[in-house]
């Protein structure tokens, strides 16, 4: 197995020419410059996802805004390279946002940044660095990657950065897109970003990290929804659709216990806001779209053993073959847990987690790991 020879992954010794996906913040800055100084020839490039009006708020406040496009443009002019806004709004909309509003609407929790990823920050600009025959689109993600000799595949590894790694979001990366994948911050602390940034009189240098949905920066996602859906405020139920219909709150054993407001106002593992009253807290434990039904329980009464996911990719391997042990996340900010994951079908993985996990929410992204390498993952579809 061998690391690729320069601090960011260069896999030859001649300098290479690489798009440089620029969101106007500190991390892909200073990727941009730590692929100069490496002698690869940079081209920045931001993406233009939305505008106002798709989002009914003050877009300037988010990522992605005008003023994002400007500091992504400043900090090329200041490296000398040349940089491009390529306007995927219309992409954005089809594969982010209503990807967004149709999970909510069918009682998933949806991921719209893994769906950003995917379809936008990979796939869209790996297809326009083949329209500009370059060799390399690079990305402020802090994850690595590297070559197995032994199988023959690239490999995704976690950010030396524990605080800050991003692997989870990238589980769907291809083998073709991780040899055509660069990334600048794999083995950099954020603090040592940042002091990058200073030296080097970037604009964006102390500018804050976005923390919220992009395209919903108040957190209102139902607000959003029915904007998006120019759903009528009037709450008429004949004229809204079935997630926003109020229906039975039920216990496991399928006990009645109150009312909900509607599917959508809740996420599974949800504990404040519930609206029952109960000895003990109570927890979102599945949202059952057919039924309408809001199902809840106590803490013990949530835990699982099993979750089943599909839509996979698998990243270090080919296929599973038999059951393995590995470290899983089901979300985000989890620390890895220890499990045994199967391929249980061609487009299915099964894991048993070795001590039982607070339910997972379908529509979110289960990821294994190896260690620091990524084995693969997938859309949780169920749990037991």
């Amino acid at each position: 197995m061998r690391d690729a020879p320069s601090a960011v992954g260069e896999p030859e010794g001649s300098p290479q020419r690489v798009m440089m996906a620029m969101s106007g913040g500190v991390d892909s800055s200073v990727a941009a410059l730590l692929l100069c100084e490496e002698g690869f020839a940079v081209t920045g490039a931001t993406m233009k996802l939305f505008s106002n009006a798709d989002v009914a708020c003050d877009a300037e406040s988010t990522c992605c805004s005008l003023d994002d496009v400007e500091d992504a443009k400043a900090v090329c002019r200041r490296l000398g390279v040349p940089h491009y806004t390529f306007n995927f709004g219309d992409l954005f909309g089809e594969q982010v946002i209503d990807r967004f509003c149709g999970a909510y609407l069918a009682g998933t929790t949806p991921n719209p940044c893994i769906d950003c990823n995917r379809f936008l920050k990979f796939a869209a600009l790996q297809r326009r660095r083949r329209e500009l025959d370059l060799d390399y689109v690079a990305t402020g993600h802090y994850a690595r990657r590297r070559f197995d000799e032994a199988t023959g595949r690239w490999q995704l590894l976690r950010g030396l950065d524990a605080s800050k790694d991003q692997s989870y979001v990238l589980y769907h990366l291809t083998q073709d897109s991780l040899a055509h994948m660069l990334f600048p911050l794999g083995a950099l602390q954020k603090a040592e970003v940042r002091a990058l940034a200073r030296e080097h009189g970037f604009v964006n240098a102390e500018k804050a990290e976005s923390q919220d949905i992009c395209f919903v920066p108040d957190g209102d996602y139902v607000g959003f929804i029915q904007h998006r859906l120019e759903l009528p405020s009037d709450g008429d139920a004949a004229k809204v659709p079935p997630a926003f219909r109020p229906g039975p709150i039920v216990d496991r054993a399928g006990r009645v216990l109150g009312t909900h407001r509607g599917l959508i106002h809740y996420t599974v593992g949800q504990r404040k806001g519930i609206g029952v009253a109960a000895p003990a807290p109570l927890y979102v434990f599945a949202k059952n779209a057919e039924a309408n039904t809001l199902v809840v329980g106590g803490a013990d009464e949530v835990q699982v053993n099993t979750v089943t996911a599909r839509d996979i990719n698998l990243v270090a391997v080919e296929r599973l073959e038999g059951p393995c042990s590995v470290q899983v996340k089901t979300h985000y900010r989890q620390r890895p847990v220890a499990a045994v994951a199967e391929q249980t079908g061609d487009d299915e993985l099964t894991v048993t987690f070795a001590e039982p996990q607070r339910a997972a929410a379908p529509g979110q992204s289960l990821v294994l790991y190896d260690g620091d390498v990524v084995v693969g993952g997938g859309t949780i579809v169920g749990c037991r």
